[in-house]
């Protein structure tokens, strides 16, 4: 049966979609640059290393099934399918989040192995053993 939305899960979507209207620019990239030390349009704090990281460590090779959790802009997850060849299910709550995740995948060529999916990680829509791994990075509660 599914859960009926509570005050606080409307509270926490409108948060998110808030948080990824706003304004992305030349400062956005300033500060992403001093952060981590690269501006590739990031929407939390993993690194490019870290990122190839989480390749390494899961032995993620072509064709594995991966579901990025709260995949906001798409930020590792289209990095994971462009650099490990997998299919990434990118999951996560705010609309306009999974439509910039969705062009970050056109843009990287690798839309047809990059699902955007309205999910939220308390009610997901997928069966046991949907997926070959899990990554979920710069998550919030």
């Amino acid at each position: 049966m599914k859960r009926k939305p509570t005050r606080r899960d409307r509270d926490t979507l409108n948060r998110f979609v808030e948080r990824y209207g706003e304004w992305k620019g030349d400062v956005a990239a300033l500060v992403e640059r001093d952060v981590i030390g690269v501006s590739v349009g990031l929407n939390g704090y993993t690194t490019p290393k870290q990122a190839a990281a989480l390749i390494r460590r899961l032995s993620l090779r072509p064709g594995m099934r991966v579901l990025d959790l709260g995949a906001g802009n798409g930020w590792p997850g289209v990095h994971i399918a462009v650099d490990a060849r997998c299919r990434v299910t990118l999951a996560d709550i705010p609309r306009p989040a999974l439509l910039s995740a969705a062009a970050r995948a056109k843009s990287a060529r690798v839309s047809r192995r990059c699902d955007p999916v309205l999910a939220s990680a308390v009610a997901l829509p997928f069966r046991p053993a949907s997926f070959d791994a899990i990554v979920h990075t710069d998550v919030m509660c």
